[in-house]
């Protein structure tokens, strides 16, 4: 049995409804490599998850979206030797990627307007630099002037 996620104070997603898989993992481990199945995956079915409050699960679904699969978010850890270290691995990535989905959302941007004293500088270094690329033109046009 896998053990409770803590998203926020107040949400807690149950290990029952969270779902481990184990298989090979391709990285060190030398002959045991090929024997031992310590890579894990960790599934969460954040659509039909009945400990996540339902404006909560909306924000995960609309963030998480890239990631999830039928509605289901899929973490995978295979950076360490042995299952068990790869499954806290696990746990820990998945709690926080639902936590940074589960942030409510910033401050709206405010527009501002920019400054008289930046459009004067940005105009000046534009024409500085104009200066700067027509001194680097020949007298003849700035046509193949080392052909002439």
């Amino acid at each position: 049995m896998t053990e409770d996620l803590r998203i926020t104070g107040s949400v807690v997603v149950p290990g029952s409804e969270l779902t481990e898989r184990f298989s090979r993992s391709s990285g060190p481990g030398g002959q045991g490599v090929n024997t031992a199945s310590s890579r894990v995956e960790l599934l969460l079915d954040v659509a039909a998850s009945p400990s996540l409050p339902e404006p909560l699960r909306a924000r995960l679904l609309e963030r998480l979206a890239p990631r999830l699969v039928d509605g289901v978010v899929t973490v995978v850890a295979s950076e360490h030797r042995n299952q068990l270290a790869n499954r806290r691995a696990a746990h820990v990535r998945l709690t926080a990627l639902l936590r940074d989905a589960a942030a409510p959302p910033g401050p709206r941007r405010r527009p501002t307007r920019a400054t008289r004293g930046s459009q004067e500088r940005r105009l000046t270094g534009k024409k500085q630099r104009g200066e700067i690329k027509r001194g680097r033109q020949g007298r003849s046009g700035g046509r193949g002037s080392f052909l002439d």
